[in-house]
């Protein structure tokens, strides 16, 4: 079970973008790396693609980040926190929030 999911909130913890918060759109790189959202923006300069009706020019593209520089965002804390897995009573392994022992909600 992957302590980091597709549509969780996440917050960065280093680099450029220390302390913003957004949602995880994909996971790449066989899970190491996230794509999250107004994160990690770069430049990329785009040919233009008549065909498939596409404008040349600058855009701003998201760029994957190191799933160690992020940690799960806890609301009620407003700070990111540390997950841990724990196995329920009926057998379901549930994620939970290390620093308050409260149980990630499942999103979807």
């Amino acid at each position: 079970m992957n302590k980091i999911k597709k549509g969780d909130e996440v917050i960065v913890i280093t680099g450029k973008d220390k302390g913003k918060v957004g949602s995880v759109l994909s996971i790449v790189d066989s899970g190491n790396r996230l794509l999250i959202s107004g994160i990690n923006v770069a430049k990329k300069h785009v040919k233009p693609n008549p065909e498939a009706n596409v404008a040349g020019g600058v855009v701003d593209k998201e760029m994957p980040i190191h799933r160690s520089n992020v940690q799960l965002y806890n609301a009620d804390t407003k700070k990111g926190s540390r997950i841990g897995i724990r196995q329920l009573k009926d057998g379901q392994r549930v994620r939970y929030y290390k620093t308050n022992d409260q149980l990630v909600e499942v999103k979807g």
